[in-house]
C-alpha cells in the first residue's frame, strides 16, 4: 500500500514495486491518477485523504497489507509568520498525523502476521531545517522521530519501520515552486546544496524504498536513508 501513489514520487515507487512483484494498492485522494497508475501496474486504486483519520480508518479497514508506504505529502511555501493556524493544521494533518493514522490502520494485521515493512517518505527538510518550509520540515522531522519509535516497537512482531529522506527531486511540488516569484532561483539554491549538483529522479527515490521493502533488508530498522545527492552533508 503506497500512499500519495497517484503522481510523482508516489507513482513512481507503486510502479518499481510493482515490477518487483508486488501486488500493490494505490493510495491518493484523487481517484483519476491512482485509477492509472494501477491500472498500468496491475494494482487496485483507492480514494483516500490521509489528512483526514476517520477516512482513513474507513477506507483501510480489512486490508491486510505487509508493506506500508507512507508517502503522501505537501507542501505550501512561504516564511512562518504568513502561515496561518488553519494552513499549519492541514500541513500537520497530511505530513505527519497522516503518517499516524496510515501506519496504526495497518499494525494489528501486520502484528497478526508476525511480518511487516514500514518505509515512512520524510524530508531532509526534517533534518537540516528549511526556510520558507518551517511548518513542513517540523512535520517531517516528526516523521524521523515517530520511524525510530515504531521501529521499537514493531521489532518484536517481526516489523521493520525505516524513513528515506529525498532532497530537491524532479517532481510537480517543485514546479510549483519554479511558478513562485524567484522560484528558478528558489529551485538553483536547492540544487546548489546538492553535493552531485543536480535534481534527483523519482525512480532514483523509489530504488531504496523497494529494497527497504524487501527480503533483503530484514535486518534494518529504524534507519533513515538520504537520498538528496549529499544535501545532508552540507556546504
Amino acid at each position: 500500500m503506497v500512499t500519495g501513489g497517484g503522481r510523482g514520487i508516489g507513482a513512481a515507487i507503486c510502479r518499481s514495486l510493482g515490477a518487483a512483484g508486488a501486488a500493490v494498492v494505490v493510495v491518493d485522494r484523487d481517484l483519476v491518477p491512482a485509477r492509472e497508475v494501477a491500472s498500468e501496474i496491475g494494482g487496485t486504486a483507492l480514494e483516500c485523504d490521509v489528512g483526514d483519520p476517520d477516512a482513513v480508518e474507513g477506507a483501510l479497514a480489512g486490508l491486510d497489507a505487509a508493506i506500508l508506504v507512507n508517502n503522501a505529502g505537501f507542501d505550501q511555501f512561504g516564511w512562518f509568520t504568513d502561515v496561518t493556524p488553519t494552513a499549519w493544521r492541514r500541513l500537520l494533518a497530511v505530513n505527519l498525523e497522516g503518517v499516524f493514522a496510515c501506519t496504526r490502520a495497518v499494525l494489528p494485521a501486520m502484528r497478526r502476521a508476525g511480518y511487516g515493512r514500514i518505509v515512512n517518505v520524510a524530508s531532509e527538510a526534517g533534518r537540516i531545517g528549511s526556510k520558507g518550509n518551517a511548518v513542513y520540515a517540523a512535520a517531517k522531522g516528526g516523521v524521523l522521530a515517530f520511524t525510530k519509535s515504531m521501529a521499537r516497537e514493531g521489532a518484536r512482531y517481526g516489523i521493520t519501520v525505516n524513513a528515506i529522506c529525498p532532497g530537491p527531486i524532479e517532481t510537480p511540488l517543485l514546479d510549483a515552486v519554479r511558478a513562485l516569484e524567484h522560484g528558478d532561483a528558489m529551485v538553483g539554491a536547492m540544487i546548489a546544496g546538492t553535493q552531485l549538483g543536480r535534481l534527483g529522479t523519482p525512480e532514483e527515490v523509489a530504488a531504496p524504498v523497494v529494497f527497504l521493502c524487501s527480503e533483503e533488508s530484514g535486518y534494518i530498522t529504524g534507519e533513515i536513508l538520504g537520498v538528496s545527492g549529499g544535501m545532508g552533508l552540507g556546504a
